[in-house]
């Protein structure tokens, strides 16, 4: 929490706060239950769970005892291979490339850029950056309401010192604390943000913006644990509270811990917040505290984390600029109890919640994402699909008259194919034949809604801006290479399109934000660059002085775009071939910035301007000598041979340093007997 400024609340400020969130949750909470009702929807489409009839479930469970001649229902696959395939298109162009976010910067400030570039690679792998921004890309296709979270934070990790006094041999645990920018994709069922301004623009012009999630009572001890400074006077208030109503009932829906129920064979846990079982009073080991209280704990918590743009002085905060609008962050349990607050002094002065819509047109919430624009022609299709599972159902068990008086209704229903049908008495010498009456089956329709399904799954194709190659899938043709990859260019121009979008709207914010944060809170330390397999040094002063220096790349703008490295390898080219230009540059460090940029660092490499003049001098020297060897010059009429300490040069200083210090002074082992 290095990222902020702690405030202490009085009881007047913590219930203004209160009142505020509560109202808040008010003026929103028929947008978000609208949200959640559209989300779930989706989910049920994704997941092919939306076919819920009896008939359907008995022939599942038909299916699940062995009984193979019930025909399930069939959800035609439409939504979720649309949207997987723009997801990974979006993978392949922002998290395939490594480091995620490369850093470029001028000649002088490379070496800065370096250590930035290595501090951004430490936090992606510590924080799983991947992973999140890939849950990112799937809330973006799915509801086109994609929150992240980019904040810097501080963990309570673990080192492993040796004990040489002890033990030397056996490692002893230490905790540390792990500070850096961390990126979280949030739960877009249970984030609220300020529906008065565009999703894309809540982190600049929001009020507010904010997620809850659900904690057992182990976890939420470990989390008040691990916060800097929080309100210990509200710590056992907020374990023993409980939630007022029901999350399933609508007028706490807003506020309370979401949890859709899309899967059908999945039990809902039950949420009743307040009613859940405290097992540890179940099994009598309740704590106690110092004073010989007990704190009733409940099993679960909701945490809500609250940003909000205010004005200190509405709230009785007597602190500087009170009249100006400032953002805080406040934690709250079981949303009465405020446990920790903050005032953000990041210096970008956003709101740390960014809202990422792949699809957007200026209508806000009501842009359809493309798995509700693909959702119709799933439920289309699968109507076509069923046709023919319903009429191979009839020609396996047709619509049958028969008079009840000669067959049985057991008979007739039985479910044996083989079985043999007896008459009854008054059957006897009649014809059997009219006894039964079968209507005739017809089957001509499964070919015309097999080319329904076919023509609706290209209509699908058509709203996404897909086609089946992009989709994985082999297509006859005889396309040569190049109108091939013509036609796959035009196919991924969609998601160009929403590349260039969140490029704009999240990471072009992230890396301001993650930019900011390093060189407002990163401190001193050494760290390994995984990328270009060095150590590198981090000097937060030397970073600040380049702060207007540094550009961010990541994979929709790499940094060979950044720096245009095609036109630079070029230029190495022509100054190495004419020596009229190269006299007119530094080649070496040129070489040196371009392959720093490639991911090479090689600048150890170059000489120093000692050892240059040495080496021009003794080169002349030699040329001199051979001259003079030709002519018969005596060699002692030749000047005397330059030397490296006349230059300040010191051979000495390039060569490595031996791994074990100790051997610089080490002398051999005598021999045995020796004096």
């Amino acid at each position: 929490m290095a990222s902020s400024t702690s405030v202490p609340l009085s009881r007047n400020s913590q219930a203004a706060f209160v009142k505020y969130y509560q109202a808040m949750q008010d003026v929103q909470s028929d947008n978000m239950s609208n949200l959640r009702t559209r989300m779930e929807v989706i989910d049920k489409a994704y997941q092919r769970e939306v076919d819920l009839t009896l008939e359907q479930q008995r022939a599942k469970a038909a299916n699940r005892s062995g009984d193979t001649t019930r025909y399930q229902n069939i959800v035609v696959p439409v939504v979720m291979p649309q949207v997987e395939t723009a997801v990974t298109y979006q993978t392949s162009v922002f998290l395939t490339g490594y480091p995620l976010f490369g850093v470029v910067a001028e000649p002088a400030y490379m070496d800065a850029a370096v250590a930035l570039e290595t501090i951004i690679e430490e936090n992606s792998i510590k924080g799983g950056w991947a992973r999140h921004l890939m849950l990112f890309f799937r809330d973006g296709q799915k509801y086109n309401f994609a929150p992240l979270e980019v904040s810097w934070a501080q963990e309570v990790t673990a080192s492993v010192e040796t004990d040489i006094a002890k033990n030397k041999d056996e490692g002893i645990p230490k905790k540390v604390i792990w500070s850096g920018n961390k990126i979280r994709r949030l739960d877009p069922y249970n984030t609220f943000v300020d529906p008065r301004v565009l999703p894309t623009e809540v982190h600049t012009k929001g009020e507010f913006a904010g997620y809850t999630e659900y904690m057992p009572r182990m976890e939420l001890k470990t989390f008040i644990a691990a916060l800097p400074d929080k309100i210990i006077g509200n710590i056992e208030a907020a374990f023993a509270s409980g939630l007022s109503s029901n999350p399933r009932t609508s007028d706490a829906e807003a506020r309370n811990y979401y949890i859709p129920s899309v899967n059908s064979e999945v039990i809902d846990p039950e949420l009743s917040a307040g009613s859940g079982t405290n097992w540890m009073a179940w099994a009598d080991l309740i704590p106690t505290n110092k004073g010989g209280k007990t704190i009733e704990y409940k099993d679960t918590y909701e945490v809500t984390t609250l940003y909000c743009r205010i004005l200190p002085s509405e709230f009785g905060l007597k602190i500087p600029s009170a009249n100006t609008p400032q953002v805080f962050k406040l934690i709250i349990v079981n949303h009465e109890h405020i446990i920790y607050s903050e005032r953000q002094t990041n210096a970008h002065g956003m709101l740390p919640i960014l809202i990422g819509q792949p699809l957007e047109d200026g209508l806000g919430y009501q842009t359809k994402s493309l798995a509700t624009n693909t959702q119709p022609f799933q439920e289309v299709a699968s109507t076509f699909m069923n046709s023919i599972t319903a009429s191979r159902r009839r020609a396996i068990s047709d619509r049958t008259l028969y008079d009840p008086s000669r067959v049985s209704s057991a008979a007739i229903n039985s479910e044996n194919p083989s079985a043999k049908i007896p008459v009854r008495p008054a059957a006897y010498g009649k014809n059997v034949a009219d006894a039964v009456h079968q209507f005739p089956y017809r089957e001509d329709q499964a070919g015309f809604s097999m080319q329904q399904i076919q023509v609706l799954l290209g209509l699908s194709n058509q709203v996404s801006g897909q086609n089946q190659a992009s989709q994985g899938q082999f297509v006859k043709g005889n396309k040569t290479l190049e109108e091939f990859d013509t036609v796959m260019q035009n196919a991924n121009g969609r998601d160009q399109t929403s590349s260039i979008l969140l490029e704009h709207q999240v990471f072009v914010p992230m890396k301001q934000m993650i930019k900011l944060n390093t060189l407002q809170y990163q401190g001193g330390t050494t760290l390994y660059n995984q990328d270009k397999g060095v150590a590198v040094e981090i000097d937060p002063v030397r970073l600040r002085k380049a702060v207007l220096n540094f550009k961010i790349s990541d994979g929709l703008i790499p940094s060979a775009k950044i720096i245009n490295s095609e036109s630079t390898a070029t230029a190495l080219q022509v100054i190495g071939s004419s020596p009229e230009i190269s006299g007119g540059y530094n080649i070496a460090p040129l070489f040196s910035y371009f392959m720093k940029t490639r991911g090479a660092n090689i600048s150890e490499f170059e000489k120093s301007a000692e050892q240059i003049a040495y080496e021009q001098a003794l080169g002349s020297w030699q040329q001199l000598a051979q001259l003079a060897i030709e002519k018969g010059i005596e060699p002692e009429k030749l000047p005397a041979q330059p030397l490296p300490e006349q230059f300040g040069y010191n051979p000495a200083a390039n060569k490595p340093a031996p791994e074990n210090p100790d051997e610089q002074s080490a002398t051999p082992n005598p021999e045995p007997g020796a004096q």
